[in-house]
């Protein structure tokens, strides 16, 4: 680089000189959302699940730079609550957001979890994971002309500026036409926890994936172009979400999940010794609670 004194840019105005001491690399602005949304603005949804997953959220946070924000306002009355994540469309472009990071209120975050922006292109959003999308929705014209039939799964989304579009609002559509695509699979029928209106995000942004030609990666498949695999299937152990079941037995797998030594299988608590036929194991443990705390809030919970 040829140096450039100020008496060189005195023609040029508005060009300034890097500072001497200035970093070579600029900061990159990352926000970590997060929805809790209640009647009375407060954000107390599930305080006792929130209690577990909070501060490892805040944690990831930190580690990766990120500002952290829980969206607790309505915006979309409208619409069943879990569209209020798309905020972000907005909030992202406010914030000035190079990289806007969602997690569901109920998942765990490994402290060990590595920053997944380090491993996109910023035209490329990124998920846990992904479902077949025809098993779950009815087609339209952008479905089937995109092709791919991915089905997000948007407890977990990671989208640059550039594709602020994942969580564009459902403008084209009521509620009652997009509900009328959305279909729920038998276990999520027969959990008793789940209907068709709870899924209207997936949805969503299965949908504006393919509306608007967004390129996909899985945090799953990352972690595999990482080595981390099992019997040649990726996995990523640094992620835990649960969904259609209650509150109790939700708290009772994170409970598990926290306390059981590192990598050590978490058995059903309808199953703890996992004799065979019976509930297979919830999830492999993280050694992050010593069993005298587990054992306190398994009683002060009732659980």
């Amino acid at each position: 680089m040829i140096p450039v004194s100020e008496q060189e840019l005195e023609d040029y105005p508005g060009v300034t000189l890097h500072p001497k001491n200035a970093p070579w690399s600029k900061p990159v602005k990352k926000t970590v959302f997060t929805l809790n949304v209640s009647p009375d603005g407060r954000g107390n949804y599930a305080p006792e699940v929130c209690s577990l997953t909070y501060p490892l959220m805040r944690a990831y946070a930190e580690k990766i730079g990120a500002e952290f924000h829980i969206i607790k306002q309505r915006k979309f009355p409208e619409w069943p609550v879990v569209m209020e994540k798309l905020q972000i469309f907005e909030l992202g472009r406010k914030r000035g957001n190079d990289w806007n990071i969602f997690f569901d209120s109920d998942t765990l975050i490994s402290p060990e979890f590595f920053d997944v922006t380090e491993h996109l292109h910023k035209d490329t959003i990124a998920q846990n994971g992904k479902d077949m999308a025809g098993v779950r929705w009815t087609y339209d014209q952008y479905f089937r002309r995109d092709g791919r039939h991915h089905g997000a799964c948007n407890w977990c989304a990671i989208a640059s500026d550039w594709c602020l579009d994942l969580w564009h609002p459902l403008d084209d559509l009521t509620p009652e036409q997009a509900f009328k695509n959305i279909h729920i699979t038998i276990n999520e029928h027969n959990s008793g926890a789940c209907l068709r209106e709870h899924l209207i995000d997936d949805y969503t942004l299965s949908r504006n994936i393919a509306r608007f030609g967004l390129k996909v990666k899985t945090i799953i498949d990352i972690c595999g172009e990482l080595g981390w695999k099992e019997n040649g299937r990726p996995f990523n152990n640094f992620l835990y979400h649960l969904y259609a079941i209650d509150e109790k037995e939700k708290l009772r797998r994170l409970i598990g999940v926290l306390s059981a030594p590192l990598g050590a299988m978490v058995p059903h608590s309808s199953n703890p010794e996992m004799k065979p036929g019976g509930h297979p194991p919830v999830g492999v443990g993280w050694g992050l609670m010593s069993r005298d705390v587990a054992a306190d809030l398994w009683r002060r919970w009732a659980l």
